[in-house]
């Protein structure tokens, strides 16, 4: 099978943040691909509810052969592994020791009850297009058929 592209985004604001997202890099190498590119970690307000924790966000860039439906179930286990326990439904969200969400993969489009591709609220929320800039300026959103960087300078505005 061809190699694609996916692009997650990782955040952790409870337990050993760091350690969190390390962990969850490790498996996703494990598990779903070779790691192509890891941004920094950048510490971000909790986003869509209130809480006294503070996050740990960072995105990657994944090589893998799975398909968009295989990389959602592996990483809702990875989740599960390291300790995560409800899954944010309805745009209600809770601390957690680990999310990860699944953005891009190449120029696929997916709407389903489980996945939709690109990540619908990506382009709004700056904890995930700050790091994806840094790993992925130039590539294209296909829905937006606009850059990172461009959709990144728009939330900036």
């Amino acid at each position: 099978m061809d190699k694609g592209r996916c692009y997650l985004a990782l955040g952790s604001n409870l337990g050993d943040k760091r350690a969190n997202l390390s962990r969850a890099v490790s498996l996703i190498r494990e598990r779903v691909g070779r790691v192509v590119c890891l941004s920094r970690f950048y510490e971000t307000e909790p986003w869509g509810y209130a809480s006294a924790n503070t996050y740990l966000n960072a995105a990657l860039e994944v090589e893998t052969t799975l398909s968009p439906q295989e990389v959602l179930v592996i990483t809702q286990t990875i989740e599960r592994d390291l300790g995560r326990e409800k899954k944010s439904m309805n745009r209600e969200y809770f601390d957690r020791p680990i999310d990860i969400d699944l953005l891009l993969m190449d120029d696929i489009v997916v709407e389903t009850d489980v996945l939709t591709l690109p990540h619908p609220l990506m382009h709004e929320r700056l904890f995930v297009m700050e790091p994806m800039v840094e790993i992925a300026p130039t590539v294209m959103h296909p829905v937006l058929q606009k850059t990172i960087c461009e959709i990144y300078n728009a939330l900036m505005l």
